[in-house]
């Protein structure tokens, strides 16, 4: 039976819910956001969180660096592991081999920008007071 307003039935269910429970976004208010925000586009389409996600709809998701180029193969209304997450979907492998080019160049970047050794002892701290006051 179809609660009102949940926008489910047999077979039916809401993008934002899929998102959520193919764990690309932590909760389905994020997914939900994502959507209004149009980082995830449905077969080229700006589309609204209570569209219906069919199997063989093409989507683009764009998280933060990196783009997922997938096509769904399975509905889920409920979250379960990554490993059962990932049945839900078929990712490119264009979209595959993009996405670890650019995880592996920000890599590089992290790895060429070392942190410091922390906070300054006190006495460096007057070395930086007195550096800065001869200017």
């Amino acid at each position: 039976m179809q609660r009102s307003g949940d926008g489910e039935g047999e077979g039916r269910v809401r993008l934002d819910k899929w998102l959520w429970a193919a764990r690309f976004y932590k909760t389905r208010q994020l997914a939900h956001e994502a959507l209004e925000l149009g980082r995830v586009l449905v077969n080229a389409e700006r589309v609204k969180a209570s569209r219906i996600v069919r199997e063989g709809d093409a989507l683009l998701i764009r998280q933060a660096p990196v783009e997922f180029h997938i096509t769904v193969v399975a509905l889920a209304t409920q979250r379960r592991g990554a490993s059962e997450a990932r049945l839900l979907y078929r990712e490119d492998d264009a979209s595959v081999t993009a996405r670890e080019a650019t995880l592996a160049l920000a890599r590089a970047e992290r790895a060429s920008f070392p942190h410091g050794d922390g906070r300054p002892s006190k006495k460096a701290r007057r070395d930086i007071i007195r550096f800065k006051s001869t200017f």
